[in-house]
């Protein structure tokens, strides 16, 4: 297994300590003094003890949107997630139920749990965190409005987190960037691209899950279908972390220390984008 990098310890600087040293002492030839002038004096010379400031958080005063992929309750209701909206290249449904293994874990259960993971990671580094849903048994909501989260948190990155359901012998993770449309996303097409890569380099050093053999190229993907691309105002990526219907992948994904691991993987990549 490999060593988890310790993400506070590799991303803060050490700020020091800072000392007070007040001299003082009784002046040569000053033994016929009262003793009461010397104890004075020998108690101001105590220097004052040496004051630690605590490290600057890494992360303090960025805001990060996370959005977990669909939701635990969507199956209940085909008549919202079917429901049909403008992503502006197309029509597309408000949301899916997603994917699972072939025995049963879902996707909406996976995302949840590693954004869970990677929020309490962001806070304990300062950032504030918002969530596109409050739990796993909601239903939606509708990729139009995960995308409005984003956009009215003006948030400095947002993150979809989600996993594919490809055939079998496909494995591997990769990263989904926007393309420029003429619309909402391109002023931060460069921004996520950015994102994109720094997302990609650290999932594929920690977490080692090989890149996708059937899309993309070096896990790296570019579309211009998705909505909760094409309508974010602010630097944004899907990551497919795996693929739930290859067996080694899921054998990962079910893993919490595999999660855990993704997790990690992704609040480290988010002070590597952000410096």
């Amino acid at each position: 297994m490999k060593t988890r990098p310790a993400l506070a310890a590799a991303a803060l600087a050490v700020i020091g300590l800072g000392t007070a040293a007040c001299g003082g002492g009784v002046a040569a030839g000053a033994e016929s003094a009262p003793a009461a002038v010397a104890k004075t004096t020998a108690s101001e010379a105590v220097a004052a003890p040496a004051q630690a400031q605590a490290p600057a958080k890494a992360l303090k005063g960025k805001v990060i949107v996370i959005d977990p992929g669909h939701n635990g309750g969507n199956y209940k209701r085909p008549d919202v997630i079917n429901k049909q909206v403008d992503v502006l290249t197309q029509k597309k449904a408000c949301d899916t139920t997603g994917t699972a293994t072939n025995d049963g874990y879902s996707e909406a259960a996976f995302t949840w749990d590693v954004s869970v993971r990677l929020a309490k990671l962001l806070r304990a580094e300062g950032a504030t965190v918002k969530m596109t849903r409050e739990n796993n048994t909601g239903v939606g909501p509708c990729i139009t409005q995960r995308a409005a989260i984003g956009n009215k948190a003006k948030a400095d990155l947002a993150i979809s987190i989600h996993a594919d359901g490809a055939g079998s012998t496909s494995h591997g993770f990769h990263v989904i960037m926007p393309k420029k449309i003429n619309g909402p996303v391109d002023p931060v097409v460069a921004k996520s691209a950015k994102l994109g890569l720094a997302v990609r380099n650290a999932v594929k050093k920690q977490t080692g899950m090989p890149y996708a053999n059937y899309i993309g190229k070096n896990a790296l993907d570019y579309r211009s279908d998705l909505g909760g691309l094409n309508l974010s105002t602010v630097p944004k990526v899907f990551i497919e972390s795996g693929n739930m219907r290859n067996a080694g992948d899921a054998a990962k994904m079910k893993s919490s220390s595999w999660r855990q691991e993704l997790a990690e993987a992704l609040a480290g990549s988010f002070q590597t984008y952000l410096k």
